[in-house]
């Protein structure tokens, strides 16, 4: 499911209360939680009595602090309508880290670990000793990081300058800055990274301008996610550019050695769809390339959920 809001900090056992509180967080994501609602009902009366389970793509990142996951406007907005950021690809997050967790022999509950989930659409993630603290997606998956084709954090009275210069309603905002932006409105070509790395390489400007946004704001939020967490331990690219793309992983990681990465540029060529450990042995912060799994996570969380209802 989409969007838990603040009801859900881990998956859930499908009844009426949970039901209802799905369609409260619709007004959260009016795109997603519908049709996830529609797919329970229509599974309920399908198969009356199997037990269903709701795992939520929002429900990891629950656990951030307050100052975190608040905006600075009026506090009235949060109590009322619980604007906040509440953050997206918990899921994945999750899984990596643990995971790299699993095959460096380190203990997830005390370890910093930073989480790059890159694709389409991107998101990194700050967990520190098993929990995570802060995440580059917001109240929408708009925020943070340059993607496909969203815009990621930019000033919001860059939107009031244009709709009122373009005359935009609403949806001509919500199109603009969704759809039209990103990688591909900065390249006018694609949003697809291989695009642009090989029109970047054949000398389209526009391309390499776009990679070159891109990877600086995913090294802006490793570097801020490493200080607010006093240090990291492990960095891990996931999803489909960063399980597969091994030069934005070098450029990215290449530039962290002030921070103890000792990055192997052999270990990263050609490293696509597997998990990977991509520094040196004497690397004192580890970086990793771990393929995501998201559908083994729904599918462990179902079973252990439905599991205890036998006994």
């Amino acid at each position: 499911v989409a969007h838990g809001g603040e009801f859900f900090t881990e998956s859930s056992l499908i009844n009426e209360r949970v039901k209802h509180e799905i369609e409260k967080c619709i007004e959260l994501a009016p795109l997603h939680n519908p049709a996830n609602l529609k797919g329970i009902i229509s599974m309920e009366n399908l198969l009356p009595g199997v037990p269903q389970v709701a795992v939520f793509d929002t429900s990891f990142h629950q656990t951030m602090p307050k100052h975190a996951y608040l905006y600075a406007i009026p506090y009235e907005y949060y109590e009322n309508l619980k604007i906040r950021k509440y953050g997206f690809h918990g899921t994945s997050h999750k899984y990596v880290a643990k995971k790299a967790c699993k095959i460096l022999s380190m203990d997830f509950e005390s370890t910093k670990i930073i989480t790059c989930h890159l694709g389409n659409g991107a998101s990194v993630a700050a967990i520190k000793n098993g929990k995570s603290v802060d995440t580059s997606m917001g109240f929408t998956p708009v925020d943070g990081l340059i993607m496909g084709t969203r815009c990621g954090s930019i000033d919001p009275g860059i939107l009031l300058y244009i709709a009122e210069r373009e005359n935009l309603n609403f949806k001509g905002i919500n199109d603009l800055i969704n759809k039209k932006s990103g990688v591909a409105g900065i390249s006018g070509l694609s949003s697809d990274m291989r695009d642009l790395e090989n029109a970047a390489a054949d000398g389209h400007e526009r391309a390499k301008l776009a990679l070159d946004m891109y990877f600086y704001r995913v090294k802006q939020y490793v570097g801020s996610y490493a200080a607010i967490m006093g240090g990291v331990d492990i960095i891990i690219f996931t999803g489909g550019i960063g399980e597969n793309d091994s030069v934005l992983r070098e450029v990215v990681s290449s530039s962290l050695a002030f921070m103890g990465v000792d990055f192997d540029a052999d270990a990263n060529r050609g490293v696509r769809g597997k998990d990977k450990l991509l520094t040196k042995p004497e690397s004192k912060v580890k970086v990793m390339a771990i393929t995501t799994n998201e559908e083994l996570v729904i599918a462990s969380d179902t079973a252990s959920i439905v599991g205890k209802l036998k006994k």
